[in-house]
């Protein structure tokens, strides 16, 4: 059982007790399992309805989108920026925007719903998408890359690697390209859906290998790390603290 399915049955049933508490009359010993699981249920309901519909956290497991993220990044995600949906199910109960290139969003796994996954949008329904010798063209436009060389990004990153800053619609990210050859390839967004990279473009299992994501499966918008926690990494906490994901 995840955490949301837990949260939601522990409210459940302090709900139930709030309410049976409120008309019911109980002997004593009862009463005060009655009355602390429905002391419980205000601050249960306010921490659900957050995650549900306003911010949820996530933690980053892998290396996929580094440099932007990195392994041991606690980030924060915006729940209402692309519709609010019903807990569990994620069915749209609310549209509201749509993710745009360069968005960073969290969504369902299309292989595994169960799995959720963080990575890149870098093409919208319609687009063409092409990836020819490393550099992605959208709609037969080139994205300008800037190789960075003077920015202070740790060894353990750089070392596997090289960084550029890539500019998809004057919305600027970095990218890391190791020196390996890369997949070239050639796709056409449907509708409805949404082509995703890793930035760690050369070591990221994305839509070049399983296909767009659809809106159906869109959890949120990835905007801040709150916390970082890796002891295996030579990185400092407090530099990714409170960091905006770009």
């Amino acid at each position: 059982m995840d955490f949301t399915a837990l949260l939601l049955l522990l409210t459940l049933i302090c709900g139930a007790s709030f309410i049976a508490y409120k008309l019911y009359n109980f002997n004593q010993k009862i009463s005060y399992l009655i009355e602390f699981l429905a002391s419980l249920f205000p601050i249960l309901f306010i921490v659900l309805f957050i995650r549900s519909f306003v911010v949820e956290p996530f933690r980053i497991p892998s290396g996929s989108m580094i440099p932007t993220l990195l392994v041991g990044d606690f980030i924060l995600v915006n729940k209402y920026k692309y519709g609010l949906r019903v807990p569990l199910t994620n069915k749209l109960i609310y549209e509201n925007n749509y993710p745009n290139r360069g968005d960073v969003i969290v969504f369902q796994f299309p292989e595994n719903t169960k799995i959720n996954y963080i990575k890149r949008v870098v093409g919208i329904p319609g687009d063409k998408i092409e990836y020819i010798n490393k550099k992605l063209f959208i709609n037969d436009k080139p994205l300008p890359l800037k190789k960075i060389v003077d920015k202070k990004i740790n060894s353990d990153i750089t070392s596997s690697g090289t960084i550029f800053m890539e500019n998809n619609t004057n919305r600027e990210y970095l990218i890391l390209n190791n020196s390996d050859r890369g997949i070239s390839f050639e796709f056409e967004v449907p509708k409805d859906s949404y082509f995703v990279l890793g930035d760690n473009r050369d070591n990221s299992n994305d839509s070049r290998y399983w296909g767009t994501v659809h809106k159906d499966n869109l959890i949120g918008e990835a905007f801040m790390i709150w916390m970082y926690w890796n002891p295996k990494s030579e990185v400092a906490i407090f530099d990714r603290v409170g960091k905006e994901i770009e």
